[in-house]
């Protein structure tokens, strides 16, 4: 084990939260199924963050915790829901009731999201794609605008860049220099890391050096502004090396999500009655261990 040096420092999550989000930040906690940043939202909830434009690609239980608390003005977003179960009911309630407040929503398809990252990513104004071409979301979707190609004529929809006030990733290690890997099913966290003006990176450990990975995916400690170790800071999502999909939990948030007082009552003993994510998993019963 080691500690990062140079730029990036290792901090606490609770500093990292304090110092890089800010109430009317808009913030990408990006995770495709697997490393899914959980402990950093359960830190933004404890800090009572408010006005946040929320965006991912997957919006699902820390979503659903993250607007159910308030702290959401608007969610960016392509698909949302509680995978395998049904709906995210937080997220309906706002929506649908404006509980506990109105909610804005900015919808887009996965590709058109992957697109706007990569655009962001690569320091251009828009991305270009054909996937929305027939389809009704431009008329509803005011980011999403026609195009003609300059050389044939074609008719395509462009999508502007995300460009994010704040990207939160989980990752599997950091190493003593400050860069962070990740491996396994990698989805949009590099790309949106690289798009994004302040990073957090949780991390299960920090590591002397770090040994090649299939697939495995380094950002550069220059790109990243804050690394905060955090084992387990992914669940019930999983960590690929570290421990598995917790799948029971994903169903038992169905019925406490669906009940105000349910869910109000869930939180305040297992995330705001907790100091951190450590005491969180023991709140909750669950011992995260590699398979």
């Amino acid at each position: 084990m080691a500690e990062a040096e140079g730029r990036t420092g290792v901090v606490s999550l609770t500093e990292a939260i304090r110092e890089l989000v800010e109430d009317g930040d808009t913030v990408a906690l990006e995770g495709f199924t697997h490393l899914i940043p959980t402990a950093a939202a359960h830190e933004i909830i404890r800090q009572g963050r408010r006005d946040l434009t929320l965006v991912r690609m997957t919006p699902d239980l820390i979503y659903d915790q993250l607007i159910g608390m308030g702290c959401a003005r608007k969610l960016v977003f392509s698909w949302g829901g509680n995978p395998g179960v049904g709906s995210l009911h937080r997220f309906r309630d706002a929506v649908e009731r404006g509980y506990p407040h109105e909610l804005e929503i900015e919808e887009h398809s996965h590709a058109g999201m992957a697109n706007r990252y990569v655009a962001g990513a690569s320091n251009l104004p828009f991305a270009v794609l054909r996937g929305y071409v027939g389809t009704d979301l431009p008329s509803v979707t005011k980011t999403i605008a026609p195009v003609e190609c300059p050389f044939t004529g074609e008719r395509l929809m462009a999508v502007p860049a995300l460009r994010p006030d704040v990207a939160v990733i989980h990752a599997q290690q950091a190493d003593s220099r400050g860069n962070v890997m990740l491996w396994g099913i990698t989805g949009i966290q590099k790309e949106a890391a690289l798009s994004a003006k302040r990073v957090i990176a949780t991390v299960e450990e920090v590591v002397d050096e770090f040994r090649p990975r299939p697939f495995g995916i380094v950002l550069p400690s220059v790109a990243v502004d804050a690394i905060a170790v955090e084992p387990g800071g992914s669940h019930p999502s999983y960590a690929a090396g570290y421990y598995d999909r917790d799948n029971a939990f994903y169903e038992d948030w169905d019925p406490i999500s669906r009940d105000r007082e349910k869910f109000s009552d869930w939180m305040e003993r297992h995330v705001l009655g907790t100091k951190d994510f450590s005491e969180y998993l023991k709140s909750i019963e669950k011992e995260v261990v590699r398979p």
